[in-house]
């Protein structure tokens, strides 16, 4: 009990003053730490303060250091500047000196030329003085002889002038006479002059294909076994066919072809077409065959009528009416002389265009004119009358002018013209079916006339080479300058004239041109 209390007593003594104890050691370890963190702030404070100084102090250096670069750079690009600056200034003063060099010299030049106009002026007054004198003289001389010769003559002036004036006018007359005979001589040979260089330069700037036409088609097969299908049993099938379309079939020992053969090309392309469908259809026999040949012909017109139109509005042609068009698109398959007529008549269109343009005349009336010139060729096989009868009646039952019935009817001078356009029409229609290439009887004649003018250039001394150009109508001729000079140049191109004359046949006149070129040539090293 005694021990019980006294530890209770202990307890209640040693808190308190464990309490008190606890707080003076909290309150002076506090103040410890405070001091030790104080002091530590400080350092730290002292060393950013430190550091704080030292970076300014870098900075400032940097800023310096930059400061100064720029300066430098400042400073050398205002030296180049003021360089610059400077040089200009003594180009222009130099500029300005020569300026002022080149005025001085003008004005010592304009000092002369003065110096010699008043000269020049004093001179011409002392020489119109002069002149005055003696027109003054010479009046007074005319008017003395003038009364002599009245008294020779026992004339008065006024006759003596209305005789001058009857012998004058004679002679003007017939003076006249004979220049208005020159300039008509002139005037032709000019205008044939002028006529031809329009239809070289028409000829030239049109670019028409040129095609022959052929009276056969040839058909190619897949094999031969399909000849055989083509003839059928008995030869029914060929049979059936060839009295369908009016064509030959002919089947020979061609491999893997058979021949269309027949002079009207509308109904061998109604064959061809009809063919190629039953060889691809494979059904080869005669309800068939005539069910396919009467699909080609409805997509032979159909085809015709497109390349028609075509032309038409390559052309630039209006309101044709669709009978027109139709029987301008039979014209593809239509040929003369292995032409084909279609083709031919677009060409004419283009010939006789460009003739009226150089002309003056209409264009688009020539144009129109020469593309129906040969529309009667499209029905004269089933129409008596010849083509430009048949084409002129068509052209007048369709809507055409006037000038173009006239122009289609007169291009073969079966009526008179009624104007400048059939002229034009019948120019470029002899133009275009016989220039060379066009005619299979005339391509080897033009490409032998070529050769033979070469030929006979080139059998002549001094004589390099030959060319022919201008479609036969000139030759050129190459001399070696040492053995020809200028002289003999002329003479060598009459004779080369003269020989083509003698030795050969060609239609208008071939221009032969002599050629002399010296050349001289060094080589710097």
């Amino acid at each position: 009990m005694d021990l019980s209390i006294i530890i209770i007593v202990t307890v209640v003594i040693a808190l308190p003053l464990g309490f008190i104890g606890g707080f003076f050691w909290r309150t002076v370890a506090d103040k410890k730490y405070q001091a030790s963190h104080e002091e530590q702030i400080r350092k730290d404070a002292d060393r950013i303060i430190k550091e704080a100084k030292n970076e300014a102090e870098l900075k400032k250096k940097t800023a310096i250091l930059e400061a100064k670069d720029e300066w430098f750079k400042a400073k050398s690009e205002f030296e180049k500047e003021a360089n610059r600056t400077r040089e200009s200034i003594r180009q222009e003063q130099q500029r300005l000196k020569e300026g002022d060099l080149d005025l001085k010299r003008r004005e010592e030049l304009l000092g002369k030329r003065e110096t010699e106009f008043t000269a020049r002026e004093n001179f011409l007054n002392s020489k119109e003085k002069t002149l005055r004198t003696k027109d003054n003289e010479l009046s007074r001389l005319i008017a003395l002889q003038n009364d002599k010769l009245e008294k020779i003559s026992h004339m008065t002036q006024e006759d003596a002038k209305k005789l001058l004036l009857e012998n004058l006018e004679g002679q003007v007359r017939y003076e006249c006479a004979q220049m208005i005979k020159e300039i008509k001589d002139q005037a032709k040979s000019e205008a044939e002059r002028e006529a031809k260089e329009i239809i070289i330069h028409s000829i030239q700037r049109c670019a028409a294909d040129t095609t022959v036409e052929s009276t056969v088609s040839v058909v190619h097969l897949p094999s031969d076994e399909m000849k055989g299908r083509i003839i059928g049993r008995e030869g029914r099938n060929i049979r059936s066919f060839e009295e369908a379309t009016g064509i030959d079939v002919i089947v020979d020992d061609t491999p893997e072809a058979v021949i269309l053969s027949g002079f009207d090309p509308i109904k061998r392309e109604i064959a061809r077409l009809a063919l190629e469908k039953l060889i691809t259809d494979g059904r080869i026999h005669p309800g068939r065959i005539e069910e396919l040949i009467k699909k080609s012909e409805r997509e032979l017109e159909k085809m015709m009528k497109e390349e028609a139109e075509e032309v038409i509005f390559e052309l630039d042609v209006h309101g044709l009416k669709p009978k027109m068009v139709d029987l301008l698109g039979r014209l593809r398959y239509r040929t003369s002389y292995g032409q084909n007529v279609l083709q031919h008549s677009k060409e004419v269109a283009i010939l006789a265009g460009l003739m009226a343009s150089e002309l003056g005349l209409d264009s688009k009336t020539a144009i129109r004119a020469g593309l129906l010139h040969d529309i009667g060729k499209s029905i004269d096989r089933e129409t008596e009358g010849t083509h430009s009868e048949l084409g002129a009646e068509l052209a007048n039952k369709n809507g055409e002018n006037e000038i173009i019935a006239n122009a289609i009817a007169a291009h073969h001078e079966d009526v008179p013209p009624i104007s400048m356009y059939p002229i034009l029409i019948q120019a470029a229609d002899t133009i275009s079916s016989t220039r060379p290439g066009v005619r299979r009887e005339t391509l080897s004649n033009y490409i032998n006339r070529l050769t033979k003018l070469e030929e006979i250039a080139d059998s002549f001394r001094g004589v390099q080479k030959a060319f022919v150009i201008q479609a036969g109508r000139e030759i050129r001729v190459m001399v070696e300058p040492e053995q020809i000079d200028d002289a003999q140049a002329e003479e060598l191109a009459g004779q080369v004239s003269q020989k083509i004359q003698e030795e050969m046949e060609y239609p208008g006149q071939i221009k032969v041109t002599i050629i002399r070129e010296s050349r001289y040539t060094e080589y710097a090293k």
